[in-house]
């Protein structure tokens, strides 16, 4: 998962610093997991799309794991950290370019909601659990759903050309998941937003 330059200090360093946020997480009752690379690259695969994947085929039995048990997972080599989705928390995953508009207008409301983004320019708004998303939002192929047997990275893992970063950290939020519903609103907004700019520019055009 590490760059093989890394001195061993930094990769210990690395290490401890993924168990703690592993360790602190599962004791706040979020579901996370121990991820490793996925298989090995074909021709034609883009690099910028890929990311971890549970170190085990079994990963839905690992949900809901003790803190003790999960610190384990993390104390022999360097996994990325991963949170499973669908039960706690949900995911929306879009481009940054309507991650910033839903941003913004969440801060407007005064809900912020806890935001990773990915060195590929992805950003994924985390929420609580949810059943369904609108039908604006399922229907765009940018638009991705981490919903039951999904997961997603969580920071500091590291990433083809970077590593996971929080946007708008849990903190901020006082610990509290946003609810789906509102959020969906907010980034179906937003959507609408660019599309009316989007609609302008070319009719300039």
């Amino acid at each position: 998962m590490l760059d093989a330059n890394w001195p061993d200090s930094w990769r210990g360093a690395f290490r401890i610093e993924m168990r703690a946020e592993a360790i602190g997480l599962a004791w706040r009752g979020w579901p996370v997991l121990p991820g490793v690379n996925p298989a090995p690259l074909t021709e034609g695969d883009d690099l910028t799309w890929r990311r971890p994947v549970p170190a085990s085929d079994n990963w839905r039995e690992q949900i809901g794991t003790h803190a003790h048990e999960v610190a384990t997972w993390f104390s022999d080599r360097t996994h990325s950290l991963l949170v499973a989705t669908g039960t706690v928390l949900d995911a929306i995953e879009v481009d940054d370019e309507l991650g910033k508009r839903a941003c913004r207008l969440l801060r407007a409301l005064g809900h912020p909601a806890p935001i990773i983004a990915l060195p590929n320019g992805r950003w994924l708004f985390l929420t609580t659990a949810a059943d369904s998303i609108p039908a604006e939002l399922a229907s765009r192929a940018t638009i991705q759903w981490h919903g039951k047997d999904s997961w997603i990275p969580l920071p500091p893992s590291p990433f083809q050309h970077g590593v996971v970063h929080w946007r708008v950290k849990p903190e901020v939020c006082g610990w509290q998941l946003p609810d789906a519903a509102e959020v969906h609103d907010v980034l179906v907004r937003a959507l609408a937003g660019a599309d009316a700019a989007l609609l302008v520019q070319t009719t300039a055009a």
